[in-house]
Order: C-alpha cells, then structure tokens, then sequence
C-alpha cells in the first residue's frame, strides 16, 4: 500500500508528548511542578483535525497535569499518562474507540514508542527522533518535536484527504 492509501485511511492521530508534542527537555517549577513547553502551531493543527472529523488522542509513558491541560484546553479526550509499555494505552484505545490499526497515525519519537509504530496504518517520526524509530516509519517530519511537526502531519494528511481547504475556509 502506498503513503496516499495509508493517509487516506486515517481515522485517529495519536500522539507522543515528550519529544512529540514538546522539545525533548523537562523543566520543573521551584515547587517541583514539571513544566512543558506546547507548540501553538500544533495546537491549532489539533484543532483543524477535529474540525475535519479526526480524532486525536495522547499516549505517554509519563505523567503530567500540563498534559491533563493542554488536552483539555484542546478538547482532547483520549489521553492515557502513565503507561510504561505505551502498546497496552494503544490495544485499550483500540477496544474503547472500534477502531483498527490501519485507520490510526502515530506521531513518535523514542523506544518506547517502537511497538505501536509497528502497528499503525500510518507511522511517524519527528526529526529529532531516534534511529531505530526512523528505521521503521512511514515518514520522517521537517521538523522537530516541540517545534510544528505536529502540525505538519496534521496539515499533510487533511490535504491528502482533500479536507484542507474546507476547515480553513471554515476557521
């Protein structure tokens, strides 16, 4: 199958947050609160998915109430923290959404994100991301995690669908 029919196919964008949806650094506050960094561009990438009928969903392997936030604010209900073997959040969202594999994306950057990007319809990496990760993708980003690669996708697999030019007239 082609990149076109894998692209076409997309139901579901799930998406890794350290490295993906943020740079790679952790910050914390002097009170100890972890602090990340979310890319504007992406969020309203998120936006125009869900506005062209795309669901968009979380896997991390850590946990954060930034996240809990930032996906709220995005109207992202499918958020699993928390999950060190990111393969089991991955089976249960297919369970809860009816979905398979070949209608989901995944946007990855490291190890742990290995198993799920073996599984997907359509798989992803950063440009920043590892290259075991690289060796077993679809597609490689422009650009790095944290910085509009999220985006990016987004924007790629709307104009693959020939949904683009209707949610930005609609924005």
């Amino acid at each position: 199958m082609d990149l076109k029919d894998k692209i076409t196919k997309i139901r579901l964008i799930l998406l890794d947050v350290d490295g993906v949806l943020t740079d790679e650094s952790l910050r914390y506050a002097p009170d100890g609160e972890e602090i990340k960094i979310f890319n504007v561009k992406d969020g309203l990438g998120i936006k125009l998915a869900q506005a062209a009928g795309l669901a968009i969903g979380i896997i991390s392997s850590r946990s954060s109430q930034a996240v809990n936030r930032r996906a709220h604010e995005l109207g992202i209900e499918v958020v699993y923290q928390g999950y060190k073997k990111k393969i089991e959040a991955y089976n249960q969202i297919k369970k809860e959404l009816f979905v398979s594999d070949e209608l989901i994306a995944y946007i990855g950057d490291d190890l742990p994100d290995l198993e799920i990007l073996k599984e997907v319809g359509f798989a992803i990496a950063v440009e920043n991301g590892c290259e075991e990760v690289k060796k077993v993708v679809d597609f490689i980003t422009n650009k790095p995690g944290g910085r509009g690669a999220v985006r990016d996708v987004i924007e790629m697999i709307l104009r693959e669908q020939g949904k683009w030019e209707q949610v930005v007239a609609a924005f």
